[in-house]
């Protein structure tokens, strides 16, 4: 398959290892790095999804032997992606993005592999690419959605700061704007108004600027309760760090805000 301005796709070296072919018109893509024990107990749980959706692993470059293909064929993973370049979130959003197009899904559910998430929800998502939904947001905050224990520092940053900003710049009242749980359709990622295949998208920003040009290009958007479960105890399962990571993700978010890669402004 072959789409508009595919010859300009910046996309990260990468390994594909294909265990089974193509079997459903929808996949969902399960971001990882280094979640051991902890992400094959996800795989295990959500295996029985492999009977309405197909499971691909985007791994950034594990190097704690979770990516076993024995292992991985085990748990009914169709395929796995293993990123060989440089780059954070949005390097592995990309390779992911890009090999499901030509592969011809015609959507994608994206997730964590960190736990967190309620992936029992994925059957709702891809309810929702059936009804014709274009960008599909998964949140805690609406009736229905639920969270618990998550660090006050990110209910504070979320509300006072993400939230408004995400809804100010898309026009779409959006409730849950960090939360990675979503689904894409084929028509939303490879338009080339929105232009996601550039090397600018390295890290977070590629979330925030996909649920901001979806609304104000009229593209059909909604969004779904799911679930986010922090641990009661121990360390907090995500790879942005206190300081550092959460000052990238402001200045990430502001740079979508005033409209930083839109391609108008990068062409000025």
């Amino acid at each position: 398959m072959k789409f508009e301005n595919e010859e300009k796709w910046e996309l990260p070296d990468f390994e594909t290892h294909e265990f089974s072919p193509k079997q459903h018109k929808y996949c969902v893509c399960i971001f990882v790095i280094n979640e051991g024990e902890k992400f094959h107990k996800q795989l295990k749980s959500m295996q029985y999804l492999s009977k309405e959706i197909d499971i691909i692993i985007a791994d950034g470059g594990s190097t704690d032997g979770s990516m076993n293909h024995e292992k991985l064929k085990g748990f009914d993973v169709n395929t796995l992606l293993i990123k060989k370049s440089i780059g954070k979130l949005g390097t592995q959003m990309r390779m992911a993005y890009a090999w499901a197009l030509k592969r011809g899904y015609e959507g994608v559910v994206v997730i964590d592999g960190n736990g967190k998430d309620s992936f029992e929800d994925i059957s709702n998502f891809i309810a929702k690419l059936d009804e014709g939904y274009e960008h599909i947001q998964g949140s805690r905050f609406i009736l229905g959605g639920h969270h618990e224990n998550t660090p006050l520092s990110r209910l504070i940053g979320l509300k006072v700061l993400h939230v408004p900003l995400m809804r100010l710049a898309s026009g779409f009242k959006y409730t849950d704007t960090t939360n990675g749980f979503r689904a894409y359709s084929v028509k939303l990622l490879c338009d080339s108004r929105i232009a996601i295949f550039r090397e600018i998208f390295d890290g977070y920003e590629l979330h925030y600027y996909l649920a901001v040009k979806a609304a104000k290009l009229g593209f059909k958007c909604i969004e779904i309760p799911v679930t986010r479960k922090y641990p009661e105890t121990g360390k907090t399962p995500t790879k942005i760090s206190p300081i550092k990571g959460n000052l990238q993700v402001i200045e990430r978010l502001v740079n979508v805000v005033v409209g930083k890669y839109d391609l108008k402004a990068i062409h000025d």
